[in-house]
């Protein structure tokens, strides 16, 4: 009974916290602004935009190379020669990690580029990771352009 007491508790938190939240996102023209332009990304939902907004304000203010390290999505080499991806913040991969999981079922570009990889032989996670990275160099121009996302058009040939 105290278990369910307290799952019942830490539930009303969340809701309270997430409608807090939603308050300071709607009461801020820079962030409401930052939401939709996240949003327009197919594959970034409120929730994934908001945690974007939060941890990681760097966003369209670096490089493409910087924000890859931040999340570390991007492949360091060690001194074996092997690759890896490590460090970074471990939340906002995570959070990246599931909204890649699904553009690459219904974006377009992310889409191909996993379908791409996976015909080249890439494992699983090296193919999602990679999407990952891609997905965050997309948003991070988008931040940087104050441009919505646009699918390319498909070319009839």
């Amino acid at each position: 009974a105290s278990v369910r007491q307290t799952i019942r508790a830490l539930e009303r938190a969340l809701a309270a916290l997430e409608d807090e939240t939603d308050r300071w996102i709607k009461d801020s023209p820079v962030w409401r602004a930052r939401e939709d332009l996240l949003t327009s990304f197919q594959g970034i939902g409120p929730q994934t935009a908001r945690t974007l907004i939060a941890r990681l304000d760097e966003l369209g203010r670096v490089s493409g190379r910087q924000i890859a390290a931040l999340v570390s999505v991007a492949p360091f080499a060690q001194e074996s020669g092997r690759w890896h991806i490590r460090g970074g913040r471990a939340d906002v991969r995570a959070l990246l990690y599931m909204a890649t999981l699904t553009a690459a079922r219904c974006n377009p570009v992310i889409r191909a580029l996993y379908r791409k990889l996976k015909a080249a032989g890439k494992p699983t996670k090296v193919a999602l990771t990679a999407c990952m990275r891609h997905v965050l160099l997309i948003l991070n121009a988008m931040v940087k352009n104050n441009q919505r996302w646009q699918a390319p058009k498909p070319t009839t040939a």
